[in-house]
């Protein structure tokens, strides 16, 4: 993989702010554009007694490298099992029972984040957690949002744009001028950004298509969601209209459609695009926001260090669950009741767990979340 030629430099100047950042994974980075450490540091010394300019940043060379870097395993099943032990500690009180334990050094954050990551923290729990004022998560890559904006014409048909920002650092991850919004076509770009910018703890999407089904209120998960999911991301599902999820991402679109869309013809999706990729640059560079403290949102994103994985792991479920292969048009067999899941989920194993605290209910998840409850008292009671 080398520089994308349609915006070279543009790709170098995000290359650059990023790596710039304190505590950048150099190297990483390099493996996720495409380039040598060679070339990264190259630039990096092109650039550092100067200003970033396009002028200085031409001629790149071309060599591939590739470096990955993996979270240590045995701090995260330290994690896991601290908290199995005691159900009720948070990121912080793991993190700092750990240290006293002789484990390495890690951020409450980070806990809070593999907790997540299995399913481990419920949304409610979270909700309760956090100051209904202050919707925002503390680090890039916690959370991620997804969704179109709506579809403006083009002499050559319809143009779907799809927007993909970082929470935190309202870093503009992806911006593509689709012709359609099927499954496949989201999950290509999808794969190039996670191939770039590695993986998020979650993202955030309507109940709508691609992402769930709007007739289950986002219960019931879409091919999408179970391909997110088996990547370990978390996928959640906002109300339509709902300001604590959805006021970043209408805001962006609000910025896109007045500095990019309105008062504009355009030509085909490849004329749209070409000015999405130059906007983009602006958006996440040089354009001052003022939530930002008037920075750029790329002197506040990082790179994750989840890396998007070659292949998806075996699914696997804890030896308490009840573990039931899904057949046609989603629909199990458990205890008595034929029930409907998801038909995307259709040959794919589910785990079906007693519920904690109330008898005759149950939890279903799928991997690490949780999709949907059985009630066994109501069901008993209807029929």
């Amino acid at each position: 993989m080398v520089w994308m030629e349609k915006s070279t430099v543009s790709l170098r100047q995000e290359f650059v702010q990023l790596a710039r950042q304190d505590g950048a994974n150099k190297r990483e980075l390099c493996r996720r554009f495409g380039i040598s450490p060679k070339t990264g540091y190259k630039w990096l010394a092109r650039i550092a007694d100067g200003e970033l300019t396009q002028q200085a940043l031409s001629d790149a060379s071309r060599r591939p490298h590739t470096s990955p870097a993996r979270s240590p395993a045995t701090v995260e099943q330290a994690v896991l099992n601290l908290r199995r032990e005691h159900p009720a500690w948070g990121g912080r009180k793991i993190a700092r029972r750990l240290a006293d334990l002789g484990m390495p050094q890690i951020a409450p954050s980070t806990v809070t984040h593999i907790l997540h990551r299995h399913g481990l923290i419920s949304p409610q729990a979270s909700r309760a957690a956090q100051h209904w004022q202050r919707f925002e998560h503390d680090t890039p890559n916690s959370l991620w949002q997804i969704d179109f904006k709506g579809h403006f014409a083009t002499l050559a048909g319809r143009c779907h744009g799809l927007t993909l920002p970082d929470d935190h650092s309202r870093f503009s991850l992806l911006l593509s001028a689709l012709a359609r919004t099927d499954t496949h076509s989201v999950h290509d770009q999808l794969v190039q950004v996670f191939r770039r910018y590695g993986l998020p703890i979650c993202i955030n999407a309507d109940n709508g298509t691609p992402w769930g089904c709007p007739s289950a209120g986002g219960r019931s998960l879409s091919e999408l969601a179970i391909w997110l999911i088996r990547l370990g991301i978390r996928v959640s599902f906002s109300a339509p209209y709902h300001p604590q999820t959805n006021g970043k991402l209408e805001r962006f679109h609000r910025t896109l459609d007045v500095e990019v869309i309105a008062g504009q013809h355009f030509k085909d999706h490849a004329s749209v695009q070409a000015k999405f990729d130059a906007w983009r640059q602006i958006y996440n560079c040089d354009r001052p926001h003022e939530a930002l403290g008037m920075t750029v949102p790329a002197k506040h994103y990082r790179v994750s260090t989840l890396n998007y994985p070659d292949r998806l792991k075996e699914i696997e479920y804890p030896s308490t669950d009840t573990v039931i292969k899904v057949g046609w048009n989603g629909f199990i067999h458990f205890a008595g009741h034929k029930l409907r899941t998801s038909t995307a989920l259709h040959r794919l194993p589910i785990g079906i767990r007693p519920h904690p605290q109330e008898d005759g209910v149950h939890d279903v998840y799928f991997c690490h979340q949780r999709f949907m409850q059985i009630d066994l008292n109501k069901l008993s009671a209807d029929t």
